[in-house]
């Protein structure tokens, strides 16, 4: 069964900080089809996702409570004291990503960050399923169930591997190689999800528009042409790690300079979810929702320890305790500060929106922010003043919060909505050839004369139709030859000669069997790379009869 043949479809949006996700039923409605986003939560009613958080025992081994209920103020259990209760685990996901070890969040000693995702998809899973078998008794779960699982635009290549491997582990997908599973970016959902507005927006076929996905983590841009209702990416999606979080992290910073870092410190070692209680429950909804940017409109905010972080102050030592008794355990947060916390993200964002405009090289029609920080309003105040004599329509659709979720599922319902991708990496083989003296270095020569490079296939920033073959023609280095094995590469180099060197990444393996050694060296092989949806696909076919070489496996490393 296929993804095209599934009853249900299910997308995800597993986000760094919330996650989410949405389901439809296929029927009779595909046209118009009556999508859903959850938001039913074991913990909660009303919100469209849930915190991408897990609470463990203390072995960090059984989940106890995800979601909201990972973050609560007071554990349910009863620990033995409060340096023993386990803090809770978050931000498991950048992990993929291409941090250095160093920017990588906490996680427990030897704990594995795979088996976060797992856990926490096996969490999303349970719930999925009891909200399917709610409306429709009788779904073969998850047989009968397509899923669409949404990744960051700027994220390594072996994302989507790790993600399959873990929604199967999961029980999401039957088996590890399920079809009924299929990947989108997050802007790219993004934008299908703004396909259901232009016309509100008197975009017309021709036009092009750009996407930005604010979220709390990442923050992911995309430029689209709108063709017959179907997309075609322009330019290459850019993204980067500054989302609304960090201003979250510039706010506590604030707060360390104040009462101490060491303080702070403290409260996170003893009680970790009261100072979320802080962030979530004082910053976020007075401060950080609310600010416009605009001095006349704000309103000086006073933090009150005792109020909001109890617990804090028995943590606060020395020169900091004296002036926060001096000051009645209050803090004034006024618009200079306010602002600071802002200003270093959303510069970043204005840089990576600009290299988009840079990059479309065109006129764009219009701007489209979605995500939870795209509904900020000194964000959007901030673009506007930016690139409103560029761009003549910069706007917040309505729901952009549950824009890449919902996106995702426009995607699942009809597949060959996306056109055209640029791609983000060259793409390349490993070849033998003969080592050529004073041409080819003396070290990478084989004992057999030979020496091993890399041929690129297609290069990075190419427009492709999805689902088009790059082929490239191979043959036997040795005439009684029975097997092939052709070593996938990737980059973002334009012009890689080894695959060795700094930058080149093993992106799989394919290995296949080539028992007839009757026509010695002239067994031409083509091999081909296709980029079907977001996942490369290799076949190999005998250039000679057709055959489609059967007894292959591409091998994914991870």
């Amino acid at each position: 069964m296929s993804l095209r043949d599934t009853r249900i479809l299910v997308s995800i949006d597993f986000g760094t900080t919330f996650s989410g996700f949405a389901y439809v039923h296929k029927g009779d409605s595909i046209r118009n089809p009556d999508i859903v986003t959850n938001d039913i939560w074991p913990d909660s009613v009303g919100d469209y996702k849930t915190p991408t958080a897990l609470l463990y025992d203390k072995a960090y081994k059984e989940v106890k409570n995800w979601g909201t209920l990972a973050l609560e103020d007071e554990s349910d259990y009863d620990y033995e004291s409060d340096e023993l209760r386990p803090r809770p685990v978050e931000l498991f996901k950048l992990y993929i990503s291409d941090l250095e070890e160093y920017q990588k969040p906490w996680l427990p000693p030897q704990f594995e960050y795979k088996k976060a995702i797992e856990d926490y998809l096996t969490q999303m899973q349970l719930c999925i399923k009891d909200t399917i078998e709610k409306r429709w008794p009788g779904i073969n779960f998850p047989l009968q169930v397509g899923l669409i699982l949404t990744i960051p635009a700027e994220w390594p290549h072996h994302t989507t591997a790790i993600m399959r491997r873990c929604a199967h582990k999961a029980g999401l997908i039957k088996t590890l190689d399920s079809t009924n599973l299929e990947f989108t970016t997050e802007p790219e959902a993004a934008a299908l999800y703004c396909l259901g507005v232009v016309g509100e927006h008197g975009l017309r076929p021709g036009d092009t528009f750009l996407v930005a996905d604010c979220g709390g983590g990442t923050i992911d841009i995309t430029t689209q042409l709108l063709q017959d209702n179907k997309l075609s990416e322009i330019t290459e999606r850019v993204g980067d790690l500054c989302g609304s979080t960090f201003i979250d992290k510039e706010f506590l910073r604030w707060l360390g300079r104040r009462v101490g870092f060491q303080a702070l410190e403290q409260l996170k070692l003893h009680n970790y979810g009261q100072m979320q209680h802080l962030v979530q429950k004082f910053f976020c909804p007075l401060i950080k929702f609310k600010f416009n940017g605009n001095p006349e409109d704000f309103r000086q905010v006073k933090l009150n320890l005792f109020k909001y972080c109890d617990e804090l102050p028995q943590y606060i030592k020395g020169e900091h305790r004296q002036n926060m008794e001096n000051v009645g355990w209050s803090l004034k947060l006024d618009f200079t500060s306010v602002k600071g916390m802002f200003d270093p993200v959303i510069n970043r964002i204005l840089e990576l929106i600009e290299s988009q405009l840079d990059d479309a090289n065109e006129r764009i029609s219009a701007m489209f922010l979605v995500g939870g920080f795209g509904e900020s309003p000194y964000l959007l105040r901030r673009v506007r003043e930016t690139f409103g004599n560029r761009v003549p329509n910069i706007s917040v659709p309505v729901n952009s919060k549950a824009a890449v979720v919902r996106g995702a599922l426009v995607y699942g319902l009809n597949i060959d909505v996306v056109r055209k991708r640029v791609l983000k990496w060259t793409y390349g083989i490993q070849v033998c050839r003969d080592w050529v003296a004073g041409e080819d270095d003396e070290d990478r020569r084989t004992p057999d004369g030979k020496i091993f490079e890399f041929r690129r296939m297609v290069k990075r920033r190419t427009q492709v139709e999805v689902n088009k073959p790059f082929p490239e023609t191979c043959y036997p280095v040795k005439p009684n030859q029975t097997s092939a094995l052709f070593k996938i590469y990737y980059t973002t180099k334009d012009d890689a000669i080894y695959c060795d060197e700094s930058g080149v990444k093993l992106l799989g393996t394919l290995r296949i069997l080539m028992p007839d050694i009757k026509d010695g060296l002239n067994r031409p092989i083509e091999f081909s790379l296709t980029f079907a949806r977001l996942e490369v696909r290799a076949t190999a076919i005998n250039k000679r009869n057709g055959k489609i070489y059967d007894e292959t496996s591409f091998e994914l490393d991870i």
